[in-house]
């Protein structure tokens, strides 16, 4: 039995770069952290952190509530003439 294997995977350079210089700062490297989610994962018998969707206060669920249903065309965004017009109504706001 040989003592590695390779693993290929397909990842957005941005990630991958980012993830590089994270690892890095912890003076390991991508396959490194691979090797270590891989084991702890084993050990766990399971993914080894808990997964769940993220929460958000109440005033940004309703935003994105409204962002939803503006994008499915069930209400209308409202619109401005100009941004003074806007940055107005926001001042306004305060």
């Amino acid at each position: 039995m040989p003592k590695t294997a390779n693993l290929n995977i397909r990842i957005d350079p941005e990630t991958k770069s980012g993830a590089e210089q994270l690892f890095a700062s912890f003076g390991i490297t991508v396959t490194d952290a691979i090797n270590i989610f891989l084991h702890q994962s084993l050990m766990v018998g399971g993914l080894p952190f808990e997964m769940k969707r993220p929460r958000f206060n109440a005033a940004t669920e309703a935003a994105m509530r409204e962002a939803r249903a503006i994008v499915s065309g069930k209400i209308s965004a409202k619109e401005y003439s100009s941004a003074k017009d806007l940055f107005a109504e926001l001042d306004a706001e305060c």
